[in-house]
C-alpha cells in the first residue's frame, strides 16, 4: 500500500474519487498474493495490481461501479470450463477481490 499512497494524495488534490481492490484470498496458482492492492480512480486511472493483469479489466469497470454506488464488493475470479473464453485467471488459480471506496480524508 506504501507504493500507491503518493498516487492517492495526487488523485486526491485533483479532486478525483477513489476505490481500492485487494486481493483477500488466494489458491491455486496466482500471479498476485493475498494482500496485493490496485487502485482507480473515479476517471478510470489505475495503479498497482491485483492479478498481473489477468482481470484488471474487469477490476477497473467493478471499481467504476462500487464508486457510483458508494458500495464495496467481493469479486471472485478463477479458471473454469465455463469460464475458459470470459474474464478468468488463465494461471488455473482462484483469487477473491474485495474493492471499497477510499473515505475522503478531511
Amino acid at each position: 500500500m506504501r507504493e500507491l499512497l503518493e498516487q492517492i494524495d495526487s488523485w486526491r488534490a485533483e479532486g478525483e474519487s477513489i476505490a481500492l481492490a485487494t486481493v483477500i484470498s488466494a489458491s491455486g496458482s496466482t500471479p498476485r498474493p493475498v494482500g496485493a492492492k490496485m487502485i482507480v480512480s473515479g476517471g478510470g486511472k489505475m495503479q498497482g495490481s491485483v492479478s498481473g493483469g489477468c482481470v484488471e479489466g474487469s477490476v477497473i469497470e467493478h471499481a467504476l461501479d462500487v464508486l457510483a454506488k458508494g458500495e464495496p464488493r467481493l469479486i471472485e475470479y478463477g479458471i473454469s470450463d465455463d469460464m475458459a473464453w470470459d474474464v478468468g485467471l488463465s494461471c488455473g488459480g482462484q483469487i477473491e477481490v474485495f474493492i471499497e471506496p477510499l473515505a475522503s480524508v478531511s
